[in-house]
């Protein structure tokens, strides 16, 4: 026990049992599946950058009947929020 010397650390050299060395990145940073498919990650700093870029995203799908039954799900939310309000539709027919 050295009174006038400050006390040093133990170091350990860790290195979890399912990690290969390969170098394939850090077996401690949680990355999602899609995460490099996706645009909405990353730099988008504000609410309006990000909303853009979903906005893009969703516009450059090629698959068009995806976007045609995102809308019609949509569409049906809609209709099923306003009848729970009680909302009056027959203001739209004559």
């Amino acid at each position: 026990m050295g009174i006038l010397k400050p006390r040093k650390n133990k170091k350990f050299g860790y290195e979890p049992r399912h990690y290969n060395n390969d170098g394939e990145g850090s077996p401690f940073q949680m990355e999602h599946k899609f995460d490099k498919y996706r645009t909405t990650i990353g730099d988008g700093n504000n609410l309006k950058a990000k909303f853009k870029m979903a906005l893009e995203d969703f516009k450059s799908t090629s698959d068009k009947k995806t976007n045609k039954r995102v809308l019609l799900i949509i569409l049906i939310l809609i209709l099923v929020f306003l009848f729970i309000i009680d909302f009056d539709l027959s203001i739209f027919f004559n």
